[in-house]
């Protein structure tokens, strides 16, 4: 079942999006729409929850922000990578 949802957004938001749409020939909608799944799926799928409770550390908001750490994780070894080829 399908369900249709109205929603206002700001200038800046929907700027971007439409630009973005135009660039790959969909409207607006259709592409909101499908950010809109992929957020939510990712969510939903997140392969890193079922460690949340498992370790004990003292990083008391890690079930909340890992995508984060790992993401300033992953750039800071890029980075030493990049160094390590110069």
């Amino acid at each position: 079942m399908d369900y249709t949802l109205k929603l206002e957004v700001p200038e800046g938001v929907y700027e971007p999006l439409a630009k973005a749409a135009e660039q790959a020939g969909r409207t607006p909608e259709e592409l909101a729409r499908e950010w809109l799944v992929t957020a939510i799926r990712a969510g939903i799928e997140d392969p890193v929850e079922d460690f949340i409770g498992a370790l004990r550390g003292n990083i008391p908001d890690w079930a909340d922000e890992h995508d984060e750490y790992i993401g300033q994780t992953l750039v800071e070894q890029m980075k030493n990578m990049g160094n390590k080829c110069s």
